[in-house]
């Protein structure tokens, strides 16, 4: 799971727009080990990447997703269609 993730979470949680999160913004680390998830933190690459893709796409949270899952090449797991323009793979 990816630090950015993590970061969207709990600030979306903080802002009262995702108030079902509570038991994951509030302890990230406890749900990732519950979940046997991997936590993949974000390198000075990742930001690189996610700072130069081209096109529309604003949201920090969502860039820096894709960009970790070229480099990294991995798999999204999210409904955000718009990664397809970007050539990452996704599932759901």
């Amino acid at each position: 799971m990816s630090a950015a993730s993590a970061w969207e979470i709990t600030t979306k949680y903080r802002l009262g727009k995702l108030p079902e999160a509570a038991a994951v913004a509030l302890d990230v680390l406890a749900t990732i080990e519950s979940q046997r998830f991997v936590p993949l933190a974000v390198s000075a690459r990742h930001g690189q990447v996610a700072g130069a893709l081209p096109g529309p796409h604003s949201d920090p949270f969502d860039r820096m997703l894709m960009a970790q899952a070229m480099i990294e090449d991995l798999t999204l797991l999210s409904n955000e269609k718009s990664f397809d323009a970007y050539g990452v793979k996704r599932l759901w």
